[in-house]
């Protein structure tokens, strides 16, 4: 039962309207007109006054309270009108109104916080990924402009050493603008249908090379398997193939292996890219798709990483309607997994 102004003092007027009558019963020289019209007396006057108290002193006041919240929350949450039906208890609608902004507004500082922090992070990651390479092929031209340009040798090694560090930059920036563009919602996938396998061997191909230096054999799953078509934008699945196998390349073992699976599902094919390298704890698991950040930094330096590369990933398949996932074991190796529809 909804507890109004009216209600309430119905019920106050009543209960005191009771106690007058029974009073007065114990006394003699009372009989029933006087205990009538007692009680009737009694049930007017304190109805009213209850009333009037209630109304003017109490909900009058919790209503423009609630009003007030109620502008707030127009402003800050664009609620529709049908929310703000007016209630009969508004005692127990302005509590539900603060507990809800109170807890929307909470959670709103708590995301403010969470972007300020990771605003404050992502500054100090790209001015220090920025920085390195400046600084190096910096290092190097002025070195030739103080005099070493006169030595040929030197010469050569330094604009060699200047060039590998500017194109690292070029790269750098790259994923920068393509990683803005994919959480902006700038980029457009060109869908067409993309044999999975055909493109795996591509990619094996381009990457034979470095396997070769490391040693790490590469196999694809299963071995007849001849061709898996999805619906996919070519350009963006081979770059988050490349990425995946040639991270698969460069954190394994000497001699390891690295084996892309391709299995047929009812409406798509599930590919996994697996490598029994030495693993990623689990502390480093669930930040591993952040962008700049790095389970091992100067391994990942030395191997030209950009840290940008398992986050470009994640947007693009995410820019396709599906997700990737990753379990690792310590001294095991890592499996990164992900659909796509046939």
């Amino acid at each position: 039962m909804s507890l109004s102004p009216r209600i309430i003092a119905l019920l106050l007027s009543l209960c005191i309207s009771f106690i007058t009558i029974t009073f007065l019963s114990f006394i003699d020289e009372t009989n029933g007109t006087i205990l009538f019209t007692a009680g009737i007396a009694s049930f007017v006057s304190s109805f009213f006054l209850t009333f009037y108290a209630i109304e003017m002193l109490v909900f009058s006041e919790i209503k423009k309270m609630r009003r007030t919240i109620h502008k707030l929350k127009l402003r800050d949450f664009s609620i529709s009108k049908k929310a703000l039906l007016q209630t009969s208890n508004p005692i127990k609608a302005m509590n539900d109104e603060i507990f809800v902004y109170v807890s929307s507004k909470q959670k709103e500082i708590e995301e403010l916080k969470k972007m300020e922090q990771f605003r404050r992070e992502f500054l100090a990651d790209v001015s220090h990924e920025l920085k390195t390479p400046v600084f190096s092929a910096q290092g190097f031209v002025h070195t030739l402009l103080e005099g070493a340009m006169e030595d040929e040798a030197v010469r050569e090694k330094f604009l060699i050493k200047a060039a590998k560090n500017l194109d690292r930059l070029d790269v750098l920036v790259n994923d920068l603008v393509s990683l803005s563009q994919l959480e902006s919602g700038e980029t457009t996938m060109h869908l067409e249908k993309v044999n999975l396998v055909d493109l795996t061997r591509e990619i094996f191909e381009r990457l034979e090379k470095v396997a070769q230096d490391r040693s790490v054999s590469l196999k694809i799953k299963p071995d007849k398997l001849e061709s898996a078509l999805v619906i996919a934008d070519k350009q963006r699945i081979d770059q988050v193939m490349v990425n995946l196998i040639s991270n698969a390349i460069k954190y394994n073992n000497e001699g390891g292996k690295v084996v892309v699976s391709i299995e047929e599902e009812k409406k798509s094919f599930s590919i996994s890219v697996k490598d029994n390298g030495p693993g990623i704890s689990q502390e480093h698991l669930a930040r591993i798709f952040e962008r700049f950040y790095r389970v091992d930094k100067s391994r990942s330096r030395d191997s030209g990483g950009t840290g940008l590369g398992l986050a470009i990933v994640k947007h693009i398949l995410n820019a396709h309607g599906t997700s990737i996932t990753v379990m690792s074991q310590v001294g095991k190796g890592t499996v990164f997994s992900f659909k796509l529809a046939k």
